[in-house]
């Protein structure tokens, strides 16, 4: 990515050194978001949402652990008795039918936990974009409408690795702020 930055760069300075000058900017991206409202709001939606899956994440935890728990516990007693004598053949056979059932309940649900994160994380992004997209798009045209006003030819972004140097002169991401305002 990086390297074909530097390439478009050097092309785009060899292309407009015959004569043309070319205005460079860059704004922060991360900056804007920070303190534009409007993300701010999209930031604590998200982390409501966030937080009722966390909550519910961590209440299967909490029953997995419980049901481990009660299967560790089971699985030592058993062994105890079994240590001592107390079983006869049939009794064990049931114990052992009744630890492979909790075993197997505890792994089914930590396989289903474990792909119920996965399907928030997709879901979470999702929302994530979704609600983003009109404040990206502000930002965006208010970039075009700052660049064109002020005759920039580009303008990077600082936060999105596409910038290797950026002076503080051409940094024009209050002003993109101002004109958001």
């Amino acid at each position: 990515m990086k390297q074909t930055v530097i390439a478009l760069l050097f092309l785009i300075a060899g292309i407009f050194s015959a004569g043309a000058q070319v205005k460079i900017a860059f704004v922060d991206s991360e900056v804007i978001i920070n303190q534009l409202p409007e993300a701010q709001e999209v930031k604590k939606k998200l982390e409501d949402q966030q937080k009722l899956y966390v909550d519910t994440i961590t209440a299967k935890d909490n029953d997995i652990k419980v049901k481990a728990d009660a299967f560790k516990d089971k699985y030592a007693d058993a062994q105890k008795q079994i240590e001592a004598g107390k079983l006869n053949a049939d009794q064990i056979k049931a114990l052992e039918t009744e630890l492979g059932a909790m075993q197997e309940e505890v792994q089914a649900l930590d396989q289903e936990l474990s792909l119920y994160k996965q399907d928030i994380q997709k879901v979470l992004y999702d929302l994530q974009v979704e609600l983003f997209k009109p404040v990206k798009e502000k930002i965006t045209k208010a970039i075009e409408g700052l660049a064109k006003e002020l005759k920039y030819n580009m303008v990077f972004d600082k936060a999105s690795d596409g910038l290797l140097y950026g002076d503080k002169e051409i940094d024009i991401t209050f002003k993109v702020l101002d004109k958001l305002k």
